[in-house]
């Protein structure tokens, strides 16, 4: 493991993610399963009768977190593509920047690839304008100014439903966290030197980790502004294949894995999420016997992770608290997890190797009772 010390570079203005786009084969369906489980609104709703003539979108909220649902009207939208290539997951992530154009000037001046340029959308509330640039596989970095009304997302385009973005004191999550991207062997590094390059994120955390026979890199980045971070794993072929080989066979090459969403209480909002029927990952009761010898005092009793199975760990300002869910994608790959951060910062050096050891065991659990699914 290695920590080093976030460079950044201030020419990219990047300030924090301003939303995550899922494509999906049926955005109704993926609303109603997001809504009922994990506590989502519905805040707008675009699609042929608001001049979206090709698409169906449904933005969800809770907190600060944005999650917009795209299906494609035809086989020839991005949307359909995407999905008959990887299924359900997420193409777009989008970040928010003082100045959209500058943004993508920057971009595409330190290699980018421009995808879409600037455009506006504006009525008498808010202007948003946003703008699209190749980020890894067939997943697009799109860059967004917004000025004015913070309840109008794409004026003109996405109908927002009254009152839905005034939020509520009883929202479990609060903000994005990180994201976890899985490449394919040997892509590692040149996918960090782009984050680096083009949008001047920085190499906060590094470690191997080892479950089992399986070994797997990862690094983190993160944007200047602390805003936005990834997590960047690639498979260790050396050793046997495993997980990450399975994700990214699954899903036809690099992709998102999972997206973390931040809460201030994930004691009750596993307790309360668990009840709407999500499953998590389970952790073995070994792991709780030995927590205080190896962390000491936990600011959660460990009686009340225990049962729902929820990791600890701690960095240099102060301790984290995490768990993933198990994945109801038909390829068993996109998945979210969720983290509660006491004065963390980063990542500790056993909650990701005991995360995916969890994932590990679902998968095999998956195997032994349907078969591959390969």
């Amino acid at each position: 493991m290695n920590r080093t010390t976030p460079r950044g570079n201030e020419a990219m203005d990047i300030v924090d993610i301003d939303h995550i786009e899922l494509y999906v084969g049926d955005a109704v369906a993926a609303a109603q399963s997001l809504c009922a489980a994990y506590g989502f609104r519905v805040y707008g709703r675009g699609g042929p009768e608001t001049g979206l003539t090709d698409q169906r979108s449904l933005l969800l909220g809770q907190g600060d977190i944005r999650v917009l649902l795209t299906s494609g009207l035809h086989k020839g939208h991005p949307a359909s593509q995407f999905v008959a290539r990887h299924g359900d997951g997420v193409a777009v992530t989008a970040f928010r920047a003082d100045s959209a154009a500058a943004a993508y000037g920057d971009a595409v001046a330190a290699g980018g690839s421009g995808i879409r340029p600037p455009c506006t959308w504006e009525n008498d509330e808010a202007c948003v304008v946003a703008a699209d640039v190749a980020g890894f596989g067939d997943v697009v970095y799109r860059l967004v100014e917004r000025r004015g009304s913070r309840a109008e997302f794409q004026p003109g385009v996405i109908e927002m439903e009254p009152g839905a973005a005034d939020g509520s004191d009883a929202d479990l999550l609060r903000v994005i966290d990180h994201a976890a991207v899985c490449v394919p062997a040997g892509e590692l590094d040149p996918t960090i030197a782009f984050h680096e390059q083009v949008f001047g994120f920085s190499v906060t955390f590094q470690e191997y980790i080892e479950v089992g026979e399986q070994g797997m890199n990862s690094k983190v980045v993160q944007s200047p502004s602390g805003g936005m971070t990834f997590t960047i794993l690639e498979p260790d072929i050396s050793r046997r294949a495993g997980q990450i080989d399975d994700f990214l066979a699954w899903h036809d090459g690099a992709g998102v894995q999972h997206v973390a969403f931040l809460t201030n209480d994930i004691v009750l909002a596993v307790r309360t999420i668990t009840g709407r029927g999500v499953e998590f990952a389970p952790t073995p009761p070994s792991y709780y016997d030995m927590l205080t010898g190896r962390l000491g005092a936990t600011d959660i009793a460990i009686d009340a992770l225990r049962p729902l199975g929820i990791l600890v760990d701690r960095d240099h300002w102060g301790q984290m608290y995490q768990i993933f869910a198990k994945s109801t994608h038909i390829r068993r790959t996109y998945f979210l997890e969720l983290i509660d951060r006491h004065g963390a910062r980063t990542f500790g050096t056993s909650n990701i190797p005991a995360l995916y050891a969890a994932k590990e065991r679902e998968l095999a659990e998956i195997r032994a009772t349907a078969g591959t699914i390969r």
